[in-house]
């Protein structure tokens, strides 16, 4: 089966093509026929955070791009042939109905439908929560028009759920999974038993969810503030390091690790550490950091030990209750997800307190732990072998979309 994904919940405008076979166990392997991404940091960089509006722009601009790019790298040109159907009036006004609000993509995607027949492809995969729904909106309308004009059912993928599936694939057998020039290999998923805990950390979300088996989710725990990324963001903006944040936090603590000795000393709080609950918390960590930088021109010295304080103080947080709901539910299995996985020093304390209880740490590579739209194609597809689809018309964007239900 072929599955086209569709990833816009925030700032990486991605599309991917995969061919897949098999169910959730040893039997599915796949294949990345095409995949594309483009960045908006740079574009958000100036604001230090994600501008919705812009970023709902910058999706309409880049899709049907980076569909073609996935197209070539898929079919070459096999799939490029003239096609009277967008010639036709009741088409283009269908068009106009379902992208009235994307009004570039509209009017790159009439050409499009012009030179592209309908490619190859079984079903669509598209994001469509949680997320900013401007964002989500333009990937979900993109997805509709694909599906009035090819005739392709659509299957609704939580953007969670994805970070979830990225994380138990097998990268084993080669650094990328696909680049212009390289052909397609065989991936499939690591071996490792339910039940399953994930921890998805990310600059949206800090959640624990118990995974009974794919993909039965119930949530444990969420934030109530602060997601653990968007503080790093935060906090590094406090420093005066630029954004996004976490890498330059880590680089900054890594330093002050390496120089103990020579760095200053604080501490700072661990919000919830001790409460008998999965929630996190960490608006007050953030303004614990305030009042240490507040009113002052700090040293380098002074930036890296805030750095590496911060940075511990989260990892503790994480740990702490990640192995907690380890021990409640008898989990086997650890995923974790989202962009704060690539966390070099998470994933270090994650290991190390993990391989004491004997439960296994499933991760993705770190260029595969942000946004992607190989992760909604996956998690697509599993739907998609269940028949799961939903009618166009009642297909909706949800920027509040929960995993699983609280327990």
């Amino acid at each position: 089966m072929r599955i086209l994904g569709i990833e816009t919940s925030c700032d990486e405008t991605a599309v991917c093509l995969i061919e897949a076979e098999g169910t959730f166990d040893d039997s599915f392997q796949f294949k990345v026929l095409g995949n594309a991404l483009i960045s908006q940091t740079a574009v958000h960089a100036p604001y230090g955070g994600v501008f919705p509006n812009l970023a709902k722009r910058e999706h309409s601009r880049n899709l049907v791009p980076l569909l073609k790019e996935v197209l070539e790298q898929s079919f070459g040109n096999q799939n490029v042939k003239i096609k009277n159907q967008s010639d036709n009036a009741k088409f283009k006004n269908e068009m106009q109905q379902i992208l009235h609000r994307e009004p570039e993509l509209l009017e790159q995607l009439i050409p499009f439908f012009v030179e592209h027949e309908r490619p190859d492809i079984d079903a669509i995969a598209v994001t469509h929560g949680p997320g900013l729904e401007p964002a989500l909106w333009v990937g979900v309308n993109f997805a509709k028009a694909l599906s009035l004009a090819w005739d392709l059912p659509i299957v609704p993928v939580n953007h969670l759920e994805g970070h979830i599936a990225m994380a138990a694939v097998d990268m084993s057998r080669g650094d990328a999974l696909r680049s212009p020039k390289a052909s397609p290999r065989e991936f499939g998923l690591l071996k490792f038993e339910f039940p399953a805990i994930a921890l998805l950390i990310s600059g949206g979300h800090t959640e624990l969810d118990f995974i009974e088996r794919w993909p039965v989710f119930k949530t444990l725990g969420e934030t109530r503030d602060d997601a653990v990324g968007e503080a790093f963001d935060k906090v590094a903006r406090m420093l005066g390091l630029p954004y996004p944040g976490g890498p330059h936090i880590s680089a900054l603590a890594e330093m002050s690790r390496k120089d103990a000795e020579r760095t200053r000393t604080l501490s700072l709080p661990r919000p919830m550490l001790r409460e008998d609950n999965f929630d996190f918390s960490f608006s007050g960590l953030k303004t614990a950091v305030l009042r240490q930088v507040k009113d002052k021109k700090l040293a380098d010295d002074e930036k890296a030990a805030i750095a590496r304080e911060f940075e511990g103080a989260a990892a503790d947080v994480l740990v702490s209750k990640t192995l907690r709901a380890v021990e409640e539910y008898g989990a086997q299995t650890v995923l974790v997800g989202g962009g704060v996985s690539a966390n070099t020093h998470i994933r270090h304390r994650l290991a190390e307190a993990l391989a004491e209880t004997g439960t296994a740490l499933l991760t993705p590579p770190p260029e595969w732990a942000t946004d992607n739209a190989l992760m909604i194609a996956l998690a697509g597809y599993f739907h998609a072998l269940n028949k799961e689809f939903i009618d166009v018309e009642t297909l909706r964007a949800n920027g509040n979309l929960k995993l699983g239900t609280q327990l």
